[in-house]
């Protein structure tokens, strides 16, 4: 496989779900140096378990809904080279309710998974990727942000839509810095979570994990140095 990330540091947040092990993959598989943050110890081993010995794969407990937890971790992920080439954000939530039945609990969660926790990285990667004059941030929307929402999921919507406009807004204020600000806006993703939930779907059009990495792994690259504030949609129908 081509090294088109090779010399790179990449940081991915939400690196240890499915998505988030097939993106990581690809990222190393293409010559970077990879970051992961982590929660959940079971995860960060399933993660490890996966990856075998990569060794340019680097997991670091983070909290990326606090400000010093995120400092630490872009600073962890600078590693030696003092740079950060690439954020991927994928880290977030999902909920599901009425609105009559979301409890301001949950408003805040959607809005912390989402929302706060990408206005946080973003901001702290952006204090390594100017000086270099070049980076790739990449973000998470989803389908009701673009089509103006969606009936039983106010509180996912209403976060998603914010992170889709922090990206579009960033891509504007950062292109002159020679960073892009790009949004992926997949359908249902096959995954085992996915599966579970939906038993009786029918998953013919789902969305491949490493299908969608390939996408990232893209847009993070040199190729896609023209494309920003887009909201990538990823469907196959």
């Amino acid at each position: 496989m081509e090294k088109a990330h090779e010399g790179r540091s990449v940081l991915v947040t939400g690196g240890t779900g499915a998505l988030g092990t097939a993106v990581v993959r690809a990222f190393a598989d293409t010559g970077a140096a990879v970051t992961v943050s982590w929660v959940s110890e079971r995860e960060r081993d399933a993660l490890r378990s996966i990856l075998g010995d990569a060794a340019r794969v680097r997991l670091e407990r983070a909290d990326v809904t606090d400000p010093d937890g995120v400092a630490a971790l872009c600073a962890a992920a600078s590693g030696s080279t003092g740079r950060l080439d690439a954020l991927i954000q994928l880290v977030g939530g999902f909920a599901f309710a009425p609105i009559g039945e979301t409890d301001p609990g949950t408003w805040q969660k959607m809005l912390a998974l989402n929302a706060t926790s990408t206005f946080l990285c973003t901001r702290e990667a952006v204090k390594w990727m100017r000086p270099q004059r070049r980076g790739r941030i990449v973000t998470v929307a989803a389908v009701p942000a673009v089509n103006r929402g969606a009936a039983d999921m106010s509180a996912y919507a209403a976060s998603k839509a914010a992170v889709l406009n922090l990206t579009q807004s960033l891509a504007k204020e950062l292109v002159a810095d020679g960073i892009t600000v790009n949004a992926i806006v997949p359908t249902t993703i096959d995954t085992p979570a996915n599966r579970a939930s939906m038993p009786d779907a029918d998953t013919s059009t789902w969305l491949a994990p490493d299908a969608i990495a390939r996408v990232v792994t893209w847009l993070a690259g040199d190729d896609a140095g023209i494309v920003t504030g887009s909201a990538v949609m990823l469907s196959r129908g």
